[in-house]
């Protein structure tokens, strides 16, 4: 089997409604941007995969066109090998990895948890919130997102004044003693054009030591820059609550170095964003071995979801992270480009167990709203 050729369409979704992403402070966002790549080869199998909208360049393109045309899609560890050079000249391309298994998981007529050794059995889901809201607002979310099974659930905190989201967290303890918390505080990375104020050693500090005091929490993810593995361990050793992140750090080395300065309690790769599908079953085994948890970033668009999905199926994960925080950011509008949602069902999510990645994409769609 040979790659032939590399599609690339550039996409932009008009979302329901608007959604204010909390990482992204006085931004309302209107449209779900994605670039979905289609690896074509000598079969009439091809691969596809997705990068976030601001990664794609067109010479980036014809630079994954040199590393990838004409070499067999099933020789994967040599492939990414090959490709670490797009690292340095263009945006990531674990996204390509991702790709690369498609195929393999279509050639081979099974889902890429199997040829991972995973199994289909549902995952326990979070519902991981996007936005700042209000007490009132949050207690009508968390209310539905009971109703509906889930058993734990992820909030916002970003910006100079953290005091909001905590009373936040403390009014949902109050009405359910026993959900799972977690909270996001976005200071791993920041967002071109947008100014927001990191916290400090001593902001971090206080904000877990606010959460300790309202108890049963998952973790507190990234509180610190992602590259701060001194400051993650010295948080560490001071608080109860669990430090997570490595959502952006780029490459398994990271994850060895978090886990040789004792920085986290959580690892957090993202298949398409990090480590790519081999890499994150490799920082899962990590953490096995080192008794750390294992909770992959899913917060991208349907195909990056579910790439992570067959990652968590085939490791000992406790949480999949299920990105849901209507009316703007729903499942409809997340997973746009494939013909139906993955849902989740009892607070819990399902791997797909078609070949490759499982999904069906609405090629009609897609052709419709390419701009490339």
């Amino acid at each position: 089997m040979e790659i032939t050729g590399i599609n690339q369409y550039h996409l932009r979704y008009d979302m329901a409604d608007s959604f204010r992403p909390a990482w992204k402070p006085g931004f309302e966002q209107t449209e779900h941007e994605v670039l979905l790549f289609e690896l074509e080869t000598d079969t009439d199998i091809s691969g596809v995969a997705t990068a976030s909208g601001f990664a794609g360049r067109m010479d980036y393109l014809e630079l994954a066109e040199m590393f990838l045309v004409g070499e067999d899609p099933r020789e994967i560890e040599s492939l990414v090998e090959k490709m670490d050079p797009l690292n340095l000249w263009g945006p990531r391309p674990w996204h390509f990895e991702v790709a690369l298994w498609d195929i393999v998981g279509k050639d081979a007529g099974k889902p890429v948890y199997e040829l991972l050794g995973g199994s289909s059995e549902p995952i326990p889901a979070y519902a991981s919130t996007g936005e700042r809201q209000g007490p009132d607002e949050r207690l009508a979310y968390v209310d539905d997102r009971v109703e509906e099974g889930f058993e734990a659930v992820k909030l916002r905190c970003h910006g100079d004044d953290p005091s909001p989201d905590i009373e936040v967290m403390r009014r949902i303890r109050e009405k359910y003693p026993d959900l799972t918390l977690t909270m996001d505080a976005n200071m791993g990375w920041s967002v071109p054009m947008v100014e927001v104020e990191p916290w400090s050693f001593d902001d971090a500090l206080s904000v877990a030591r606010e959460l300790e005091e309202i108890g049963n929490i998952g973790w507190l993810e990234e509180p610190l820059d992602r590259r701060n593995y001194a400051g993650l361990a010295r948080l560490r050793e001071k608080t109860d609550v669990p430090i997570a992140g490595g959502e952006f750090n780029n490459g398994v080395h990271h994850f060895r170095e978090f886990i040789s300065q004792g920085s986290l309690d959580v690892l957090q790769p993202d298949a398409v964003l990090a480590t790519g599908i081999s890499g994150a079953k490799k920082v899962a085994a990590m953490a096995d071995t080192h008794g750390l948890e294992f909770a992959p970033h899913t917060w991208n668009d349907g195909l990056g979801f579910v790439a992570n999905l067959h990652v968590l199926a085939a490791t000992n994960a406790n949480w999949c992270e299920y990105p849901l925080d209507p009316p703007g950011w729903t499942p409809e509008s997340r997973d746009f480009l494939l013909e139906a949602p993955v849902t989740a069902e009892n607070g819990a999510v399902s791997p797909p167990d078609k070949p490759g990645l499982g999904v069906e994409l609405d090629w009609d769609l897609v052709h419709e709203l390419d701009e490339s």
